[in-house]
């Protein structure tokens, strides 16, 4: 009996033809040639190689380093890409040039897959606002007033964007209790997580120009996750009043794998009413394409689930993110990316940060490993996501994880 194809995939794999997520990866015999790769299975394949043996004419767009130049190269070419790519992994005639082309996954390195220009961070989740204020702020509103009426956000640091399986390094800076006298410097006591889906720019646009809602698929070229790690007690003391800086900017993990939206169409759902009437450019009700995403979120610490966070009812969409971005004119850029924010749920195991989880350290999560009120050296977290695809097939998202080293 002959081998099994690795392109002979279980029914139902997240990571099968209807998926085909973006990476970029390296192997030990040539670990300095990067090159782009397309999940199928638990394999990956040398898109590129792949192009060039089958005659392709986006053969030189993916024999390269980085995603950027696909990114760039816009919405025709990638639905034209994916559409040879999904040839090329299922149609029989194919296979003699495509499985010398693949690699086992455990046996590739992968990297960050885009060249990252901006970064933005986002706060769309009214259940994560809405707890994070009642903490803070337990004598007055929850949420501010502005929240329903804009997409909070705050601008961060691209430079220390790293890619899934790089270790995190604790942050040092001030912090300051309420009861202390004066603040004190060291590392930080309160490392935190937030549990997050993050987007990256294909198609730029002119400085100048905003970017209207429904032209959100002709720039945004797909998703994957990401963990914007947090030192609260940093943050906390140096916040006001101009918002997140060194407790942010140390570290923000994302996936090794990019999600086109294409893969993603059976997944878009309707987001929540919205409670007051938005402002014309962030008005969504008559959207043609619903601007929210059903994904479906499993947080792990030391490999024990701690929370399911649902992406599908966060208030602020990607779209309505992009619009007000640009609005005040802007530009985006090629690799851009932009985070979600929290995603948290309303139930306690549906909180996407351990400052809900564990109600900022006075309610902790019980672990085989111990209890935990925020992130201990050695801790590895590991975020992992799916989302509903054709015929109730799951689209898998891939993981995004990281070590807390001291």
């Amino acid at each position: 009996m002959s081998e099994q194809s690795p392109l002979d995939l279980a029914e139902g794999d997240p990571f099968g033809p209807h998926n085909l997520p973006y990476g970029v990866f390296s192997t030990a015999d040539a670990p300095d040639h990067r090159r782009v790769g397309v999940r199928i299975g638990d394999h990956v394949l040398d898109a590129g190689a792949a192009a060039h043996a089958l005659g392709s004419p986006y053969a030189a767009l993916l024999a390269q380093p980085t995603l950027n130049p696909l990114l760039a190269a816009g919405r025709t070419a990638w639905r034209d890409v994916r559409r040879a790519l999904t040839a090329w992994v299922t149609v029989p005639a194919h296979r003699p040039d495509i499985e010398p082309l693949l690699h086992p996954l455990d046996t590739v390195t992968l990297h960050l897959p885009y060249e990252v220009s901006d970064y933005v961070d986002f706060y769309a989740s009214e259940h994560h606002a809405t707890n994070v204020g009642r903490i803070f702020r337990p004598d007055g509103d929850a949420l501010t007033p502005n929240w329903k009426h804009l997409p909070i956000g705050y601008h961060g640091r691209s430079g220390t964007i790293v890619v899934s399986g790089t270790d995190v390094v604790r942050p040092h800076g001030q912090r300051k209790a309420p009861s202390d006298p004066a603040p004190v410097f060291g590392p930080s006591v309160k490392l935190d997580i937030e549990a997050e889906v993050g987007f990256v720019v294909g198609t730029p646009s002119e400085l100048g120009r905003p970017v209207e809602l429904g032209a959100f698929d002709d720039h945004v070229f797909g998703l994957f996750l990401l963990n914007d790690w947090s030192a609260r007690d940093i943050q906390a003391w140096e916040y006001v009043p101009l918002g997140p800086f060194l407790g942010k900017s140390f570290a923000t993990s994302v996936s090794a794998w990019v999600t086109p939206l294409e893969a993603l169409s059976a997944a878009r759902v309707t987001p929540p009413t919205r409670e007051f009437p938005l402002l014309p450019y962030l008005d969504d009700a008559d959207a043609e394409v619903p601007g929210g995403f059903d994904i479906r979120i499993a947080v792990a610490i030391n490999g024990q689930l701690v929370a399911e966070p649902p992406f599908a009812g966060m208030y602020w969409t990607a779209a309505q993110q992009l619009a007000h971005m640009t609005v005040n004119g802007a530009s985006l850029r090629t690799g851009d990316v932009f985070g979600s924010g929290t995603v948290s749920g309303p139930e306690r195991d549906q909180r996407g940060s351990l400052l809900e989880l564990t109600w900022n350290g006075t309610e902790p999560v019980e672990l085989a490993s111990g209890k935990r009120t925020f992130l201990e050296d050695g801790d590895i977290v590991t975020m992992t996501a799916w989302a509903p695809g054709p015929d109730g097939v799951r689209v898998g998202l891939g993981e995004v994880t990281g070590r807390i080293a001291g």
